[in-house]
Formats: structure tokens, sequence, C-alpha cells
């Protein structure tokens, strides 16, 4: 069903920035009071985003492209949780149904979330989920599918985020972005290299679940193991087949963090700068407070902050949350 993901120009990306206006903040960027003496370290506080995390831009941007007679038979999309409260969202403004197909694991907050804003969520497998992501639809739905990572208006809605960290702070020098599906980081790379290309784009990933690592080692995506582990919606078994030349060509460096860094990170965000993250989200953060990088002036993306109550209480308590259940 997809091509290979392209870079989006900065039109493109103007465009998206004017179609989702109003709908996504303009995201603050704040010092980060925890940084190594000598560094600057500062956080793109995507978590404050309408829904909690940065998929409201690339969700809002695909879903506003789409012709409109065509979204009134409903939306859906397959997602871990954030592109699905995106969607939902999007569905209840505009009127029209919302469908997440979830898999097993989902986190409960986030499943919470999807059904206070009206959408029916369907539970697959997580094998089966993944597969339904790959092949980029389901034929068990009804409605238009909304892909959060291959569509190229989504990879404008996420480079929106890089156009407004360099217009924020011009003399940034690295930033670091987690890395699921690819979306965030190609898009953020794909404003980067059109403003400002000396700008290096470091992707986090899991030590424990590290697809664009073991990809970028090899050459090539490559199947890699997923150790159980608190933090969801990224460390997918292998990267995206459409989005691996687009990540190889813009992606500067890959980094990986363990979970207990990832918990640290969480708590001292909260503690230091009263900054909810969850653990896809803090990523970032925890290779930047942990010296993943050699820069001096550095930016964070915290992409999301929907984490269990459970997990969060448990993080600040100094304990290593239960893994998410498997299917």
């Amino acid at each position: 069903m997809f091509e290979v993901v392209k870079a989006v120009g900065m039109a493109q990306i103007e465009a998206a920035k004017h179609r989702i206006e109003g709908l996504s903040l303009v995201a603050p960027l704040v010092d980060c009071n925890l940084a190594t003496p000598g560094k600057t370290v500062r956080l793109k506080l995507e978590n404050l985003q309408p829904i909690g995390s940065f998929k409201i831009r690339p969700i809002a941007n695909a879903v506003l492209s789409r012709n409109r007679a065509d979204l009134q038979a409903g939306i859906y999309t397959t997602s871990a949780g954030n592109s699905a409260l995106g969607v939902a969202w999007m569905a209840r403004r505009l009127g029209i149904g919302a469908t997440a197909v979830v898999p097993a694991n989902a986190p409960p907050a986030k499943l919470e979330k999807l059904k206070r804003l009206g959408a029916r969520i369907d539970t697959l497998t997580n094998e089966a989920w993944w597969q339904a992501i790959e092949q980029g639809t389901l034929e068990t739905q009804s409605g238009v599918y909304i892909d959060a990572v291959r569509d190229p208006a989504s990879l404008a809605g996420d480079a929106t985020i890089g156009a407004e960290i360099l217009a924020q702070w011009p003399e940034v020098e690295a930033i670091l972005v987690p890395f699921g599906g690819g979306g965030l980081a190609c898009g953020i790379a794909c404003a980067v290299r059109a403003v400002k290309p000396q700008v290096k784009i470091i992707a986090c990933e899991l030590s424990s679940a590290h697809p664009l690592k073991s990809a970028f080692d090899a050459g090539a995506p490559t199947q890699t193991a997923h150790e159980p582990g608190f933090v969801s919606g990224i460390g997918f078994g292998t990267v995206l087949p459409e989005m691996w030349p687009l990540a190889k060509s813009m992606i500067d460096e890959v980094v990986t963090v363990s979970l207990a860094q990832v918990a640290e990170a969480i708590k001292l965000l909260a503690e230091g700068n009263h900054i909810v993250a969850e653990g896809a989200g803090a990523v970032s953060a925890a290779a930047a407070l942990f010296g993943h990088y050699s820069e001096t002036k550095v930016c964070a993306v915290i992409s999301g902050g929907n984490i269990d109550s459970k997990v969060l209480a448990a993080i600040l308590q100094g304990r290593m949350p239960d893994p998410a259940p498997l299917a």
C-alpha cells in the first residue's frame, strides 16, 4: 500500500503549519534544570499538546488533507495509543466516527482517554497488530485509514516541530528525538536539513529494543528482539521498510538508553522540572541527562506525557514498574 517515504520540503511544512494552526500548540522550549554543567539542554514539551502527545500534528494534518466527503464514513488507525488519541480527537471535532485498533498490551491510561473521546476500540494480538501496521489497512474496518508515519502529510505535520525548534533556538546544535515508527525523527530532520543542515539529528531508542540501531549496524532493517518493559510505543521488531531509506539518510546517530535510565529521567523531570513524561517520550531526556551527546547546545523532544498513574507512582517511589502485559 505504501511507497518508500521521501523527504517533505518547506512548502509542505509551511502548509501543514497553517493547516493545524489552532489545533496543535506551539510547544514551549524550556531549560532543563538538570543539565550537565557547561551544557545547555532544552526540552521541547510536546507532552503539553491537547492529546498529551506530538501525534496531534501528523494526525491533524493527515486528516485535514483528505477530502471531507470521504471522511464521513469515519476514520481509523492502528496505534498503541497516541496516534489513536489524535484520530479520536480529530473525529470528535469533525463529528465523525473513530476506531482505534490497539495491541493487547496497550497502556490502560491511553485506552481510558480513547473511551472518553468516544472512540471504538478493537484489540488484536501484538503480532496481528504489527502486521496490520505493516499492511496499513484492515479489511474488517470501514472508513479512511490514517497512517501517522508513512503518509507525506503526517511527515509534514511532524516536521513542524523541527521548524519550531529552529525558530525558538537558532543556536541549537543537536536534537535528541525518540524513535518509534520514524515519522517524528525523520519529520524533524526534514525541516532541519532544509534550514540548518549542520544541526545533528540523534535518534533515541531503548537498549532492550532498538530496531533502528540494529538496522544502522546491519545496513538494512533487521528483526530484533523486544525485551518486556514498561515503555510502550517504541522498540518494535523492525524498521518499516518504507521508512528505512529516509531514516538512513536523515538521521546522524542512534543512541540507546536502558529502562532504568528512562525511569530515572521520568523521575528527575517530574521532580526537577515539574514535567510529566511517558516512557517513550522520555528516552530523549534520558539520553540528554546521561550524556549521550557531545554538543554543547542540545534540544530533547519530550514527545508525550500519557503515562499510566500506577507506572508514574512506582517510578516516583523509586521502584521499576512492571512490564506491560504481552498478548
